[in-house]
């Protein structure tokens, strides 16, 4: 809870504190299933971006499978929070649009695939590991097992195109990167995204603003970004080992984390053992109902 060990605790009794815990968590759920729907339109638009045809049928089934991660968001709202879905928050509702609207392909494919996707991964891995529902921590793995396949396809794109574009086109790739990090590292989480909430309990959004700004200071975020399943830490490691960070804006990362230690790294990004067990799950489920159809066939 961001609001937690702040002076917006203070003003507020037990009943109020779970409560307002209770409306962040649906604001959460509600902001991924907006990314979700942002990523299917995001999809839908590449197969009309792109030339190759097995890259057309590649968006194809990821917008099939981010389909599946928004009916699945939809109807878990609908039964943990009655229906109510709370509006997207400015920062991801602004950067989904004009990712979906771009034509520019690297815009896509670097703020979906790896920005937002590295923040889904994120997010999806800390919610498995301390949400209390099973429900949530089991839907949370299994859209998992789709997105760490489409994380892993922007860095077989960062792999295969940043080395062939001119410098310049490069620096505009890298440059944008920086920008996105930047908009989520200090907006993705901001007091005025849950403006709507605060309202409910009396409370001046630019108030809590002030309150949690106070409390959690730039060395607050900085010994965040050293724990290896911090989102933002996860994406910066995204970006470098896919060749988006040079000497140009290395200094501006490495504000944050430790560089050489990244770079030191191997490739496993967090989240990739939470999708793989659900993986295995999913193997062992297809393989009971494949066994059920020989015995009908039989």
């Amino acid at each position: 809870m961001l609001e937690s060990n702040t002076a917006v605790w203070d003003r507020l009794d037990d009943g109020q504190r779970t409560r307002l815990t209770n409306e962040s968590a649906r604001w959460s759920i509600s902001n991924i299933l907006h990314g979700e729907q942002g990523a299917l339109g995001l999809s839908a638009s590449l197969c009309d971006i792109f030339l190759d045809p097995g890259a057309q049928e590649y968006a194809a089934n990821q917008a099939r499978e981010e389909a599946r991660h928004v009916h699945a968001f939809t109807r878990y709202v609908r039964a943990r929070f009655g229906g109510a879905v709370l509006p997207v928050g400015d920062t991801v509702g602004n950067l989904l649009a004009e990712l979906v609207a771009t034509p520019v392909v690297y815009k896509k494919i670097v703020g979906m695939q790896m920005l937002v996707e590295g923040v889904a991964m994120g997010a999806f891995t800390t919610l498995f590991k301390i949400a209390q529902d099973p429900l949530l921590r089991r839907v949370c793995q299994l859209v998992m097992t789709d997105e760490a396949f489409h994380h892993r396809f922007g860095k077989i794109w960062a792999y295969g195109t940043i080395p062939q574009l001119a410098e310049e086109e490069r620096n505009a790739v890298e440059d944008w990167a920086l920008e996105v990090f930047h908009t989520l590292l200090f907006n993705l989480v901001n007091p005025e995204q849950k403006r709507l909430i605060y309202a409910q309990f009396g409370l001046d959004w630019q108030w809590v603003r002030d309150a949690v700004m106070e409390a959690r200071t730039d060395d607050h975020r900085r010994a965040l970004m050293q724990r290896s399943s911090n989102v933002f830490r996860t994406l910066i490691k995204t970006l470098l080992k896919a060749g988006i960070i040079t000497e140009r804006t290395r200094a501006r990362y490495a504000m944050w984390v430790n560089m050489d230690e990244l770079a030191a790294e191997g490739d496993r990004m967090v989240g990739d053992e939470v999708a793989e067990e659900g993986i295995r799950s999913l193997k062992e489920i297809n393989a009971g109902k494949r066994k059920i159809v020989r015995r009908i066939g039989a």
